[in-house]
C-alpha cells in the first residue's frame, strides 16, 4: 500500500454535531486505544489492523480530530509507521507533535518527510536529536535554507560531506548560513576557503583563523619529491606540488616581467592603476595563476590582498599601495580591516590559502561549491586568463 497524501487543511467533511458524528468520535478514541497499548499488550496484528481503520477514518475527519490522535500517538515508537508518516505530514502543528521526539521513525520515514512535506515540517525534523548523515543529505539536498539552519543550529546532528558541500554551495545565497557552517566541525578547508568569497568580514577572519595550515607535515613528507618534479612533466603532480612547496614567488618569472621583481610591478601598478597587463604580471610574479590574481583584485572586501601580501614577503607598505592601484580610498573601513588581517596572518599560513586558492579554480574538486571565476569587464580578458595561467604552469617549478 502507498502512503496517503499530506494535507494542511481540514478535509471538507467536518464531523457534524449528529449521532453518527457521536459514533465516529467514540471509534476513532478506540482505535486510538488499541494502536496505543504497549507492546506486552495485544497483539501486533490486531494493533495494525486498528491503525488502518484509523488512519481510513482520520482521512475524513477534521484537523482537531488528527491533533487528538498525534498527541495521543506523541510518544508511541510501536504505533504503525503509516500512520505515524500521515500525521507526520499534517498541518505543522500537528506534525510537531510527532516529529519532536518520537522514536518511531527511522532515516528513511524522515527523508520521505523532508521530501514531502513543507518548511515547517522540515525544520522540525532538523531540530530533532541524533540527526544523522542520510536525513542531512536530504535536509541539504531540499534546498530548504531555514531547514538547513535548523540543522547547522542543532549540535547533536551528524552531517555527511555531501550534505556539508552542497549546504556550503547554498551559503553563496544565503548569509545566514556561513557563520553556522564555519563553527561546524564537519568543515574542512576545501569547504572554508572556498566559502571566503561570499563571507562576511567576521566569518572570513575566523575562515583564515581556523582553517588556514603551516604544511609542515606535507612539506616533511613530500620533500624530496621536488627533485624529481623539475624533470617531470606530469600536469596533476606539478599542480599537487604547488600547494605544498615552500616557496611562493616564481623566479623564472622575473625574465618574462618588464620589471625586477614584484616589488616594482605593484609600486608601477600604484601609479598606472591595475590594467590587465598588470595583473598578469603581478600573477606571475607571485606564483599564481592570472585567474586567482583577477578574484583577489575584483574581491571588494580586499581580504585577499592582506594574504597575496603576507604570502609573498610584500611588506606592509604594499597593502597600501594594491589598494591604491586598485583606486580605492585608503579611509574606508575595509582597509583598516586589511591592514589588521596582514599584520594577523602568518606568511606559512597565508601561503597555503593562497594556494589552496590558486588550485582549486582549476581543480576538479566539489564542483558544487567551486564557481567560475568572476566575469571580467575587458573584452577578451577571460581568454587572455586562460592563455597566460597555460603557459605560466608550463615553467612553474623553475624557481
Amino acid at each position: 500500500m502507498t502512503d496517503v497524501p499530506s494535507h494542511t487543511e481540514a478535509p471538507a467533511g467536518v464531523v457534524p454535531a449528529t449521532p453518527e458524528g457521536f459514533v465516529r468520535r467514540s471509534l476513532l478514541r478506540r482505535l486510538m486505544d488499541v494502536v496505543a497499548l504497549p507492546s506486552s499488550r495485544g497483539n501486533i496484528q490486531d494493533r495494525a489492523i486498528a491503525g488502518d481503520l484509523l488512519l481510513e477514518i482520520l482521512l475524513e475527519s477534521d484537523v482537531s480530530a488528527r491533533e487528538l490522535c498525534a498527541r495521543r500517538l506523541q510518544e508511541m515508537s510501536q504505533a504503525p509507521k503509516r500512520l505515524l508518516r500521515f500525521l507526520a505530514l499534517d498541518a505543522p502543528h500537528v506534525a510537531q507533535l510527532l516529529l519532536a521526539e518520537n522514536k518511531a521513525f527511522d532515516d528513511a520515514d524522515l527523508c520521505h518527510i523532508i521530501e514531502r512535506g513543507q518548511t515547517p515540517h522540515r525544520v522540525s525534523v532538523a531540530q530533532r536529536r541524533d540527526i544523522g548523515p542520510a536525513v542531512a543529505s536530504a535536509i541539504a539536498e531540499s534546498g530548504d535554507v531555514l531547514a538547513m539552519k535548523a540543522l547547522l543550529e542543532n549540535s547533536q546532528s551528524k552531517l555527511s560531506d555531501r550534505s556539508v558541500e552542497l549546504m556550503v554551495a547554498a551559503s553563496r545565497d544565503a548569509p545566514a548560513l556561513p557563520p553556522l557552517l564555519i563553527n561546524r566541525e564537519e568543515v574542512r578547508p576545501a569547504h572554508a576557503l572556498v566559502m571566503f568569497w561570499w563571507s562576511g568580514p567576521d566569518e572570513r577572519r575566523q575562515i583564515l583563523l581556523r582553517f588556514s595550515a603551516e604544511r609542515t607535515l606535507l612539506i616533511d613528507m613530500c620533500g624530496d619529491i621536488f627533485r624529481y618534479a623539475s624533470e617531470e612533466l606530469d600536469p596533476v603532480v606539478r599542480k599537487a606540488l604547488q600547494v605544498i612547496e615552500r616557496r611562493q614567488r616564481d623566479r623564472t618569472a622575473i625574465d618574462r616581467s618588464p620589471h625586477d621583481g614584484l616589488e616594482a610591478a605593484v609600486d608601477a601598478a600604484a601609479i598606472a592603476g591595475m590594467t590587465p597587463d598588470a595583473l598578469a604580471d603581478i600573477a606571475a610574479l607571485s606564483g599564481i595563476k592570472a585567474s586567482t590574481a583577477n578574484r583577489i583584485f575584483q574581491d571588494l572586501s580586499g581580504e585577499g590582498i592582506a594574504v597575496l601580501c603576507k604570502a609573498t614577503g610584500l611588506k606592509r607598505p604594499y597593502v597600501r599601495a594594491f589598494w591604491q592601484a586598485l583606486r580605492r580610498t585608503e579611509e574606508d573601513a575595509d582597509f583598516r580591516r586589511v591592514a589588521e588581517v596582514y599584520e594577523t596572518i602568518a606568511v606559512a599560513k597565508a601561503q597555503t590559502v593562497l594556494r589552496y586558492w590558486n588550485w582549486s579554480l582549476s581543480s576538479a574538486f566539489t564542483p558544487d561549491i567551486a564557481d567560475e571565476a568572476p566575469v571580467e569587464e575587458a573584452a577578451g580578458f577571460a581568454g587572455d586568463l586562460r592563455r597566460i595561467d597555460a603557459a605560466a604552469s608550463r615553467g612553474v617549478f623553475g624557481r
